[in-house]
């Protein structure tokens, strides 16, 4: 189902994804409504599942998560729905999509160092045939859902 968002609710969104805990008497002051009629709007937004949570962004580097890669898996004949369900369990991934193409699933991960990205692919290659990718750095990272024009 495709919900109709109208300006005023996309300069909500903006906002709230820059920062979601702006309060509403911020955003209400910098698009033009009082703080009660941006809260009508943000729960109305969370009641139709368009807002669908908030999140604490977490360095990893600071955690003593030296590594961040990403990991493809091409599973194996009969092991990608045993994957699918174990996936969840691996504390090492922040994100994972199953995806079209030669692989199946893309996961982002993060690891305290070289050692232990060795030790995650070695549970990994039960499932299928692994390609790493150690990224450098970010260059996007959590860009604001915006409107499109068509």
């Amino acid at each position: 189902m495709i919900t109709k968002i109208d300006e005023l609710n996309w300069k909500i969104l903006h906002f709230l994804q820059e920062n979601a805990r702006e309060s509403y008497t911020a955003i209400g002051k910098k698009i033009g409504l009082t703080a009660p009629a941006v809260a009508e709007r943000v729960k109305k937004m969370e009641d139709l599942g368009i807002i669908q949570g908030y999140k604490t962004k977490v360095s990893h580097s600071l955690t003593g998560h030296q590594l961040k890669a990403i990991i493809t898996l091409r599973a194996f004949m009969g092991k990608l729905k045993p994957f699918l369900v174990i996936v969840k369990e691996y504390k090492e991934v922040i994100n994972c999509y199953r995806i079209t193409g030669n692989e199946n699933i893309v996961m982002e991960v993060v690891l305290k160092d070289q050692f232990h990205l060795e030790q995650f692919i070695d549970k990994l290659i039960q499932y299928g045939e692994t390609r790493t990718h150690i990224i450098l750095s970010n260059v996007v990272t959590n860009a604001p859902v915006g409107k499109l024009n068509f």
